[in-house]
Order: C-alpha cells, then structure tokens, then sequence
C-alpha cells in the first residue's frame, strides 16, 4: 500500500495503526514523505513504514531548470535485498550509526 505525507491537501497523518493493520496481513507499506516534513513530523520508520522514499528537488535544481532531480529511496532491512541497484559505499553518522551509499537503477 502507498500513502503520501503529506497528502494532497497538506495534512500530515500518523499512519502508525494502518502500518500494524497492514503487516497483520503481510502487506508492504510505502510512504512517500516530503523530505523536510522528516525533521518535524513522525518518520515513516517510526510509523511502521517498510519503504519510504520522495522528492528531494527542493534541495536541488530550481524545478523550472530542467533536471535531474535527487530523490531518496530507504526500506527496511527485510527488503533490502530487492532493491534494484548496488550499495555503492558505507558510512557512519554522527553517532556511529552505520549507513549505506546506494545508486538504484533508473532509466531516462
């Protein structure tokens, strides 16, 4: 199942019982957040989300130059082997935790 957070109308939702609901019944749950509403709001991990992913173009290009555009793109450790792409690098945030670099596989 896919959300968006926020929706269309800018509500942000806490989707925590729907991610519980959704894995009773071995469904996969998707959230599609607005990159900054992630230093703010619940994450979709802290929801019960396995993938979460979104636009990061307002960190980027000015939408009216062309692109590409930057997004992101994170699962859970349960999916992470069907991803398309190659783990590119491994790296440690600020405190210690391990993260890993990927390119996914995209066609123009």
């Amino acid at each position: 199942m896919l959300v968006q957070n926020p929706d269309n109308f800018g509500s942000f939702s806490d989707h925590t019982e729907l991610a519980a609901k959704l894995k009773e019944n071995k469904i996969v749950f998707t959230i599609v957040a607005d990159i900054l509403s992630l230093n703010v709001f619940k994450s979709p991990g802290e929801m019960g989300a396995d993938i979460a992913c979104g636009s990061a173009q307002r960190m980027g290009i000015p939408i009216a130059y062309g692109g590409p555009h930057p997004g992101y793109f994170a699962t859970s450790q349960k999916h992470i082997r069907k991803m398309p792409g190659r783990i590119i690098g491994v790296s440690k945030d600020a405190h210690g935790n391990q993260a890993f670099r990927m390119t996914l596989q995209t066609r123009e």
